[in-house]
C-alpha cells in the first residue's frame, strides 16, 4: 500500500510524527554482514533535527534500536527491524492546523483520499517518515561499500539561486561535512547560510538542488524495460517528501545540445575496458549502469509550513488564515542529503542483488 521498497532488498517503513515512533523493517539483507546500531546512527545523526542554526530547533536524539535480524554483531539473513522512538513531540503546536489546511503541504489531500488526518506535525506525511529510510540506507550503503566498493556522496549544490561549482568526480564526504549547510565549496556555503538565516528570521523558506554520485557502480545494472536504473532511482528520489524534480546526467540542459555533441564516445582504457570519454549519460545507458559514475540531481521545494500569515480553508470549508505554529525547517536541503543518499543506495543496493539472481547464474 505505498509503504514498501524495493524487490529483493525492501524496506517498509512505519510511524508518524507525532506518534510513539518511527522506524523500517528491512527484508532481503544478506546473512552475516556485520553491521552495528552505532554504524546506523552515524547516518541518523546527519539526518536527525536540531543539529544547527539552520534546521528545526526539534530535539530529537534519534536514537535507534535493533530490535531483530541482528544476533552477535551479524544480520542472520531474517527481517531487521528498527525502532527510533519520538521524544520531543509537541502536538499542541498543531492545534489550529487541525482544521485548517497548510497550503501546498498534505492536509487537503489526505482528507479528500481518506476522510481522516493525524494533523499532529503532519503524520505520516511527515519528513520524519524518512528516518526508516535513512537506516535500511545505511545498510544498504555498508553491502554495496564491502561487496563493490561502492561510494555514495551527495552535497548541496544550490539554494534558491545560489549554486556552488562542485566537481562530482572528486568531492569528498569531508568537504561535504565541513558546514552545517553541506555544500563542499566553503565560499558558496558561507553565502547559504546567511541566505538562509534570513529566510528564517523572516518566517519564510527556500529549496534548492542536491547532488549526489554514485562512484564503483558495477556495469550490468538495471532491467529494461520499466526497471530501468534511472528510473527507479528517479521513483525514490521523487518520492521523498518536498522533492519536485530528477535529473541525471546532462538533465534538462542536455536537451540544448545536438546529438553529436551530447554523445559519450567510447574508447578502451589502459585496463582494457571499455569507458566513455565522457559522461553526460550519468553512468546509465539503456537503463543499464555502464561503470562510469552515477550523477543526480533533485530539486526541493521551499517549506510548507511557514510562520508567514497565509489565506486558506478550514476543513468545514470557510475561507480563513493561518500563520502556521510548530517547528520546521527554512530550508530541507542540509538535512536531505544523507535521504537522497540513501535512496540512491537502496535502488543500487537492491539491483546489485538483482543483478546476482538474474545474470549470474553460471
Amino acid at each position: 500500500m505505498g509503504n514498501s521498497f524495493g524487490h529483493l532488498f525492501r524496506i517498509t517503513t512505519f510511524g508518524e510524527s507525532h506518534g510513539g515512533g518511527v522506524g523500517v523493517v528491512i527484508d532481503g539483507c544478506p546473512p552475516r554482514l556485520e553491521i552495528s546500531a552505532e554504524e546506523i546512527q552515524v547516518e541518523l545523526n546527519r539526518r536527525r533535527p536540531g543539529q544547527s542554526k539552520i534546521t528545526t530547533p526539534r530535539k530529537e536524539t534519534d536514537t535507534c534500536e535493533i530490535l531483530s535480524g541482528v544476533f552477535e554483531g551479524k544480520t542472520v539473513g531474517t527481517p531487521i527491524s528498527i525502532l527510533v522512538r519520538n521524544k520531543d513531540t509537541r502536538p499542541q503546536d498543531y492545534d489550529e492546523m487541525a482544521h485548517k489546511y497548510r497550503p501546498s503541504h498534505a492536509d487537503a489531500t489526505y482528507d479528500a483520499k481518506y476522510g481522516i488526518r493525524n494533523w499532529q506535525g503532519g503524520g505520516r506525511s511527515s519528513a520524519r517518515e524518512t528516518i526508516g529510510r535513512v537506516a535500511g540506507g545505511a545498510i544498504a550503503k555498508k553491502i554495496l561499500r564491502q561487496i563493490a566498493g561502492v561510494e555514495i556522496i551527495g552535497y548541496v549544490k544550490r539554494i534558491k539561486d545560489l549554486e556552488a561549482t562542485v566537481d562530482p568526480n572528486n568531492v569528498t564526504l569531508e568537504e561535504v561535512e565541513s558546514n552545517i549547510v553541506r555544500c563542499p565549496h566553503a565560499e558558496s556555503a558561507a553565502r547559504m547560510i546567511e541566505l538562509i538565516e534570513q529566510i528564517r528570521n523572516e518566517g519564510n523558506s527556500i529549496g534548492g538542488v542536491v547532488e549526489c554520485v554514485a562512484r564503483n557502480v558495477p556495469k550490468g545494472l538495471g532491467i529494461p524495460v520499466f526497471d530501468k536504473l534511472e528510473a527507479d532511482i528517479a521513483k525514490g528520489v521523487m518520492s521523498l517528501p518536498a522533492s519536485k524534480g530528477f535529473e541525471i546526467g546532462s538533465g534538462f540542459a542536455g536537451t540544448l545540445l545536438t546529438g553529436f555533441e551530447h554523445n559519450d564516445e567510447f574508447y578502451i582504457d589502459e585496463n582494457g575496458e571499455i569507458r566513455t570519454r565522457t559522461n553526460r549519460s550519468g553512468g546509465i545507458q539503456g537503463g543499464i549502469s555502464n561503470g562510469e559514475n552515477i550523477i543526480i540531481r533533485v530539486a526541493f521545494k521551499p517549506t510548507a509550513t511557514i510562520r508567514k500569515e497565509q489565506k486558506t480553508v478550514s476543513k468545514e470549508g470557510q475561507e480563513t488564515v493561518l500563520a502556521a505554529k510548530g517547528r520546521h525547517d527554512p530550508c530541507v536541503l542540509p538535512r536531505a542529503v544523507p535521504m537522497v543518499e540513501a535512496m540512491v543506495a537502496l535502488v543500487l543496493c537492491d539491483h546489485f542483488l538483482r543483478y546476482y539472481g538474474q545474470c549470474k547464474l553460471w
